[in-house]
């Protein structure tokens, strides 16, 4: 079993300059992905971006797509890598390029997965982790700040490597990012009722919720089930206040 990169896409969130974005779409082809998605570019200047792209990209560029909002973006994806420079009490641990690249090899085989890049000068903010399912770093010296189309390089050479690898693996079909935020939303309404999370920041402790269920691999089916589950609650605390 081998990588599906075909399954793979780079997603790029408010990238500020069209040199990066041309530059990232041909650090993607150079590795054999031809997916990429821009959320709310500040500036599309498609000569500028087709110049660095080269002829060689110019057909991811003319494929890519573009959304207004991160959410948008991400909802057919299935799993979600993160790339980060930065750890904090609110990110999860962040791990290797390559170890998470070996791991997609079995997801890939029957799920969507997207790469998100933040922007050049803040990366991925802390409200943007909430549709991460991993964390990547990319190990520096002294100097932690790369290069947008360098980051992209470099994780997209590690997935490049794992696709040459051939892996007896098997994950089955993931829930998607739009099954999983209506989980999530229909789970805090839930959570809020019960007063199991605060109604004043419920987005701050849903987050460890979201850690916890994003280690699971949920499935269209136990999404379902969950959703089920608050259904019930929720039938049950208008019941009582009747």
């Amino acid at each position: 079993m081998k990588i599906r990169l075909e399954n793979i896409a780079i997603v790029l969130n408010e990238p500020h300059f069209p040199e990066n974005i041309g530059a990232a779409a041909r650090a993607a082809k150079n590795m054999g992905i031809r997916r990429l998605t821009l959320v709310n570019p500040i500036d599309c200047d498609l000569p500028r971006i087709l110049k660095m792209a080269t002829h060689g990209a110019e057909d991811v560029v003319s494929a890519m797509e573009i959304h207004n909002s991160l959410e948008d973006a991400l909802a057919p994806f299935a799993h979600v890598v993160g790339t980060t420079a930065r750890i904090g009490s609110h990110r999860q641990s962040v791990r290797d390029a390559a170890q998470v690249a070996r791991e997609l090899v079995g997801i890939t085989q029957k799920n969507q997965v997207a790469i998100l890049f933040g922007t050049e000068s803040r990366g991925l903010a802390n409200e943007h982790l909430k549709y991460c399912d991993t964390l990547v770093t990319i190990p520096t010296a002294d100097f932690t700040s790369i290069n947008l189309a360098q980051s992209v390089m470099i994780v997209a050479y590690e997935i490049f490597r794992a696709a040459s690898e051939d892996r007896e693996l098997f994950v089955p079909r993931l829930a998607n990012k739009r099954e999983l935020e209506g989980m999530y939303s229909h789970l805090e309404d839930t959570l809020v009722k019960i007063n199991f999370i605060n109604p004043e920041n419920p987005e701050y402790w849903m987050m460890n919720i979201r850690k916890f269920f994003s280690r699971l691999n949920l499935r269209g089916r136990d999404i379902r089930i969950i959703r089920g589950i608050c259904r019930q609650i929720d039938w049950y605390c208008h019941k009582r206040k009747i």
